[in-house]
Parts: structure tokens; sequence; C-alpha cells
């Protein structure tokens, strides 16, 4: 089994390598609104010494998310990258000096060229490429440079305006991606369409036998 950091560095190296003929000066994204926590989303809690808050909590309406015994965990306002920070004062109110570790979960769809196609909950602070290794990571026929991602039936981020965030290590925070999005990596070629050269080529061949009379 190949560990999993190996895996992770070699999904890096096959994205950076798709990108490698990006002009250096790409620049980033002007500096976007934090996201905030939608219903639907999943905070990953740690409590030390605490088993009973040490959980996965799925936000519900307000925004909020309900904690064993201390109830509602009020979230309005919150960004999602200050989640950590929001959760430790609130559990200050009930612990005496508490270690809080908490991380913002956002489900999303990760499809196409990858080993493990499918709906996966993911660390908001993750970048792209590692995200990409939650499902496996790219196939053999991946073609990376041709990621996008999609919201609904419309692309927020396709092409070299993509490439230039991943190049610079956009995290999925950093590309403003909610639950429900679709990463998308395409295939070199699909299997339908091989099919349909194979059997365009066949063709052609029994053509040329005819015509020439070689067969």
């Amino acid at each position: 089994m190949i560990p999993m950091t190996r895996m992770i560095r070699s999904s890096r190296l096959l994205i950076a390598a798709a990108l490698l003929g990006l002009p250096s000066q790409a620049t980033a994204q002007n500096a976007r609104p934090a996201e905030q926590f939608r219903v639907g989303d999943r905070i990953l809690l740690t409590v030390d010494g605490d088993t009973l808050l040490s959980d996965t909590f799925t936000v519900v309406a307000g925004p909020a998310i309900e904690l064993p015994v201390i109830g509602a965990v009020a979230l309005a306002g919150v960004p999602r990258g200050g989640i950590e920070e929001h959760m430790r004062q609130q559990l200050a109110r009930y612990l005496k000096n508490p270690v809080v570790h908490a991380r913002a979960l956002i489900r999303l769809s990760i499809l196409g060229a990858v080993a493990r196609p499918g709906f996966y909950a993911v660390p908001t602070d993750l970048v792209l490429a590692d995200a990409l290794m939650v499902a496996g990571g790219p196939t053999q026929e991946a073609r990376v440079e041709k990621l996008r991602v999609q919201r609904g039936a419309a692309p927020i981020w396709s092409g070299a305006k993509l490439q230039g965030e991943i190049a610079r290590g956009a995290t999925l925070e950093d590309l403003g991606l909610r639950a429900g999005d679709r990463i998308d990596v395409p295939r070199g070629r699909d299997f339908e369409s091989t099919v349909r050269i194979v059997g365009a080529l066949v063709t052609t061949g029994v053509a040329v036998c005819v015509l020439t009379k070689s067969c």
C-alpha cells in the first residue's frame, strides 16, 4: 500500500506538472468575503478529555450546532475559518481552559477521472490537490489542466483562472466552495469516443480493402 503522504505528494506533482505552461505572473484573485456556515455544513470538533463533545456535528437552521448537554451554539456571523476560536470561546463558558480543535467540513462531489468518484465531506482548509486525494487521486487518464468546479449547471472555476489558484496553493475556503459544489476531473478521451474512433478505423480499412481488392 502506498503511504498517504506519498500519494498526496504525487497528486500535487501531477497537478503542478499540468500547470508548467502557465505564465509566472499569474495574479491571485481579489479578496473575497469569508464564507459563513450554511445549513448542512459540518464541524469536526475535538475537545481534549471530553469524548462526548468530540464528534462531527451538522449545522442546523440558525445557523447553529446542537451539542450534547450544552445545547445550541449559534454560528451566525462566524466565518468558517474562525470556527476553532469561536468554539473555544463558547466552550470556555462551561469548561475550564478547554483545549479545542475544530474544522469546518463541506460536502462536495468529486467526479470524473479520479480513483473513487463520489460525495465527500472535506475540510475547507484543504488545498484542491489534497481534496482530490480524498477521492483516491487523479487516474492516469485525468486531464488535470482541464479541472473545473461547478455550482449547479454553471462552472464557477475553470481554465487558466483556476489553474492560477491551484498554482498558488488556494484552499477550498480561498475558492469560496460551498456544500453541493462539484469538482470535475475530465478524462483525456472517454470510452464512447474511443469506440467511435476504432469503429471508424475498421470501416475505413474495410473500404480500402474492397476498393483495392487487397483482402
